[in-house]
């Protein structure tokens, strides 16, 4: 070997002949090495030496990993944490103390995974320290117990600390699990600042020594779990959240589904949100959870104030974060099937041009917890409505402007809904007055009709005339009740016989009349019919299961009572009207009412709505399988209905999903708004001739 200063490579002869008698030779700029020039000869050799490295992650990869079956049920969720304290800078003995006090605290409430921020151990502030043996020695010597400690915790644990390796110092994640050091990952986008004490890390995954043992050591590390294999952690560092191409992003191509980000970055006014949608949007494209865990203000704050920002994120959803400025434990349960599910609907290409991962193998038995996230009892509402309330007026726009689309494409002149007083005509109602707008034509461009029969209420019958006439539209008023009697005649059924055929004419002839009058007025009819329905098979077969466009389609019940209830605060005039349809019982009214009320009550005979949006979301959306759903219903419901409502209910759920298809397999257009479309074209393959028994039998099973 030969050290030159850069200015002799003028002498090319002379470079030339050092190389072949001192091969490598080294160039110094200003005194600190530059380049690096090799023989052919020795340039192949190191490729050589780097493919066998390379082959010797792949063997460790390749390594079957073989699946235990946890003892436990969990569901697929696993309570994750991040912890920080009033750290003291330098002070090792302390920070170990405060890091063990916080691990006995996350045990205390069966966190399985806990992250401590980046150079935890020792605080992230010691700057010039970090050359001191002194303070390495204690690192090393604290490093060593935190393994002995762990041995006792069924608990993943990362912690922020520095090692020496090859006479170089790393600022790394220490990963321990029932008192084995699983990995070591070093940072690999290094500040500016930080490159005065550490080094970038090797390319290709390599061993480290902590005190009489070799561990594995680099940033292509992610550790699963046997008794789960969705469990999948990976670990980055505070400002890999910034960089243009997050490695998290490639640790969720290479399977990762539990990102740790070990942090610790001064405050500035304005960061705090920034770093929130960052965090979301990476856990949202990535179909991951991230736990972001930043140091506290118990770092100095000679030039820098750190906030001790931790967050918990899945899927785009904040779970669990903590307040600026604050110290502690925050933690959440994280669901692996939802983003193993979510995923399947994804394109996750692995880049090929990255070096191999290594796969480290742990067996931790998951914990079945009581859970610490909230399960809401209406998921469409918390996903439909999560930028606000106000999304209410963005959901009717974009039913507005499809219908205004479709509108022109028919090169329509009106409009025509079948105006009931029930939600689902108001709303279609509503959005058709918006589509008007939209096209500047006055509201008498709408034709409203009332179809009033055996089963019309008052209260329904006076609110569709109100608010048609409030709202100036073309009103008009056909009863039925004689068409359906002279039907009945020719079809010989007995008037007093109120089965199917009674209540199924009534909802045909009310299609055939708009039907008629649309292409007598040259008019769009407007479908009113809803997801829940749809699902359900609760709307009659080329009855109000037809129309020429359906604006609510993918919008289910539960939905359209709190857009319309919505609507109304902001629309004083009509607002106590609109109340009053919002709590009017939901009802198809084909049997005769009693004493001029509702005597069909949809929810007496399928079911609460409530429950069964509930259904729809998770069985379709989220594809989980029966026993998860019966779970997270009896979570979410445990103050309102008992297990067995909840049985009886999913079991009827599921019988008419499935022997309605036929509905749906001819289902008209209709705008996708919510996450779920059971459009033919689109979204929903399905066999009309399916079998349910599968899902009844796992219902009957496991409850």
């Amino acid at each position: 070997m030969k050290i030159i200063p850069i200015k002799d490579l003028r002498d090319t002869k002379k470079i030339i002949e050092l190389t072949h008698h001192s091969s490598p030779v080294f160039i110094t700029k200003n005194g600190y090495e530059d380049l690096v020039i090799l023989t052919h000869d020795d340039y192949q050799q190191l490729l050589k030496n780097h493919n066998v490295d390379l082959e010797k992650n792949k063997l460790s990869i390749n390594n079957k990993i073989n699946y235990l079956p946890n003892p436990n049920e969990h569901y697929g969720f696993v309570k994750v944490g991040a912890a920080n304290f009033l750290g003291d800078v330098a002070n090792v003995e302390h920070n170990y103390q405060e890091i063990i006090r916080l691990i006995n605290e996350a045990n205390k409430y069966k966190v399985q995974i806990l992250v401590f921020p980046e150079l935890s151990l020792t605080s992230y502030s010691v700057n010039d320290m970090f050359f001191q043996d002194t303070l390495y020695q204690e690192n090393l010597k604290y490093l060593l117990k935190l393994k002995e400690f762990s041995k006792d915790y069924n608990m993943v644990i990362a912690v922020g600390a520095y090692l020496r390796k090859d006479n170089c110092l790393y600022n790394v994640a220490v990963i321990y699990f029932q008192g084995e050091i699983l990995g070591v990952v070093p940072k690999s986008n290094i500040f500016n600042s930080e490159k005065r004490y550490f080094k970038n890390p090797p390319l290709s995954n390599d061993e480290i020594l902590i005190g009489e043992d070799t561990y594995p050591f680099g940033n292509k590390l992610i550790f699963i779990n046997q008794y789960d294999l969705d469990l999948k952690i990976a670990i980055t560092f505070s400002n890999d959240l910034f960089s243009n191409l997050s490695p998290s992003q490639d640790d969720a191509q290479e399977g990762a589904t539990i990102i740790l980000n070990l942090s610790a970055v001064g405050e500035v006014v304005g960061e705090m949100q920034l770093r929130r949608e960052i965090i979301k949007t990476l856990s949202f494209k990535e179909k991951s959870a991230y736990i972001y865990c930043s140091a506290s203000y118990g770092e100095s704050t000679t030039d820098n104030l750190f906030s001790g920002h931790c967050l918990i994120s899945e899927n785009g959803q904040i779970l669990n974060e903590n307040e600026l400025f604050s110290h502690g434990l925050i933690y959440s349960d994280i669901d692996l099937q939802s983003l193993i599910n979510a995923r399947k609907d994804m394109i996750f290409e692995k880049n090929n041009s990255l070096d191999e991962y290594l796969y480290i193998p742990f067996k931790m038995e998951i914990n079945k917890a009581g859970l610490d996230r909230k399960i809401a009892q209406n998921p469409f509402i918390l996903s439909l409505f999560k930028d606000g309330k106000n999304n209410y007026q963005t959901i009717i726009k974009m039913q507005a402007y499809s219908l205004l689309k479709r509108f022109k494409s028919a090169r329509a002149s009106k409009l025509i809904v079948g105006l009931s007083g029930g939600l689902d005509s108001t709303l279609a109602f509503l959005v058709s007055l918006e589509t008007l707008k939209l096209l500047n034509l006055d509201n008498q461009h709408l034709i409203a009709i009332s179809l009033p029969s055996f089963g019309t209420s008052k209260r329904t019958y006076a609110n569709s005339e109100k608010l048609a006439k409030k709202m100036n539209v073309d009103y008009r008023e056909i009863n039925i009740s004689k068409t359906i009697e002279s039907h009945f005649k020719d079809i010989d059924h007995d008037f007093n016989n109120h089965n199917a055929c009674y209540e199924n004419a009534q909802a045909r002839e009310r299609t055939q009349v708009l039907l008629d009058i649309a292409n007598d007025e040259n008019a769009l009819m407007v479908g009113t019919g809803d997801l829940s329905e749809l699902c359900l098979g609760w709307c009659t077969y080329n009855g109000d299961h037809m129309s020429n466009y359906g604006v609510n389609a993918s919008l289910p019940k539960t939905a359209i009572r709190e857009i319309v209830r919505l609507y109304a605060y902001e629309h004083l005039d009509v607002k106590d009207l609109l109340l009053d349809i919002v709590n009017t019982p939901i009802s198809p009214e084909l049997l005769p009412p009693k004493e001029g009320e509702i005597a069909q009550k949809t929810e007496d005979s399928v079911g609460p709505y409530e429950l069964h949006d509930f259904f729809i979301y998770y069985f379709l959306k989220e594809h989980f399988s029966m026993k998860k759903i019966l779970y997270l219903t009896n979570v979410a419901f445990k103050d309102k209905y008992d297990e067995e409502t909840i049985k009886k209910w999913l079991k009827v759920f599921i019988k008419r999903f499935f022997t309605s298809q036929f509905k749906r397999s001819c289902a008209v257009d209709g705008v996708k708004i919510s996450e779920i479309s059971l459009s033919p074209r689109t979204d929903l393959k399905m066999s009309s001739d399916t079998s349910f028994e599968t899902f009844l039998q796992n219902i009957e099973k496991n409850l």
